[in-house]
């Protein structure tokens, strides 16, 4: 088990420990009297973010976002990671499968800070620095975003772009699906405590971030939407073009085989200006076809 351990400054005692195996986890289950099966299962990665109230402890499991992830993941297992946290009114456990910048971040903003003076102080500050880690994403995806509508608007060509739009589209739906569950989670645990401060500021930064997310979301579909549209229309075009080849060539060609046809007793073959009457005829055909057209405003 690896661990930055206890952290000091606070007022209570804050243990955090990453990267514990099974029978670390079944001793810390032990010596701080939590849930063993809650412990156990917070080492599993497909935990969406819940909470939940035992007798002595509460249990918080949220999600961040992984900066070492692939640039094609699509998935919450694969763009974030999780942190779970046990605590009551004088201990908080948090528990983790590597080390986190955040956490690190949190324990050196605020362990000399007065007006943290209780562990639900503490946990909505974890909270609210595990989604200020899905900011800089967002951000990079309205940078796309406004990337991609340029060259899109622009006809211009762009090496994979559907796959690009569909990647920011899978990803920015993670996101909203992660706010929309660790917006519940924050709804419930101000039912077990006290209003204040940080959690206020808390809730205000969730707002903020489900504006984000929400806006990110409806920006890729728009964009995706505008792509297929204008791909739509790039195909009707061709067809509208290929339509009006056929209209103009379709009789010309009735003509040609007609007169084509080996028939013994055709007058016309006999005619001494046959051939140059019926390409007269043909070209009168195409003069009409074209004014017709004109007429219909379908050139």
């Amino acid at each position: 088990m690896q661990s930055n351990f206890t952290k000091t400054g606070f007022p209570f005692e804050w243990k955090d420990i990453y990267n514990p195996d099974q029978a670390e986890l079944e001793e810390l289950a032990i010596l701080h009297h939590l849930p063993k099966g809650a412990v156990i299962d917070c080492m599993q990665s497909e935990h969406l973010p819940k909470y939940e109230a035992f007798e002595d402890y509460h249990f918080i499991i949220v999600r961040f976002f992984d900066n070492a992830c692939d640039a094609n993941s699509d998935t919450i297992q694969k763009l974030t990671r999780k942190v779970a946290i046990f605590y009551n009114e004088h201990f908080i456990l948090s528990i983790h499968r590597s080390e986190s910048v955040f956490i690190k971040k949190v324990a050196e903003k605020y362990a000399h800070n007065k007006h943290v003076q209780h562990p639900f102080d503490l946990v909505c500050k974890l909270i609210k620095n595990a989604l200020e880690t899905f900011e800089s994403p967002i951000e990079k995806m309205e940078e796309e975003i406004d990337f991609y509508e340029s060259k899109v608007f622009l006809r211009k060509k762009v090496p994979d772009l559907l796959k690009h739009l569909y990647i920011i589209k899978r990803r920015s739906s993670v996101f909203k699906k992660l706010n929309s569950i660790i917006g519940k989670v924050i709804e419930n645990i101000h039912q077990s405590h006290r209003r204040n401060t940080f959690y206020e500021d808390l809730k205000d930064y969730h707002l903020h971030l489900e504006t984000d997310t929400d806006d990110l979301h409806e920006n890729i579909q728009q964009l995706l939407n505008i792509y297929i549209s204008l791909a739509s229309q790039k195909t009707n075009e061709v067809m509208r073009i290929l339509t009006v080849f056929s209209a103009f060539f379709l009789p010309l060609t009735f003509i040609v085989g007609v007169y084509g046809m080996n028939f013994q007793w055709m007058p016309e073959l006999q005619v001494q200006y046959g051939y140059p009457a019926v390409m007269v005829f043909m070209a009168l055909v195409t003069l009409l076809i074209f004014q017709w057209f004109k007429r219909k405003n379908w050139l």
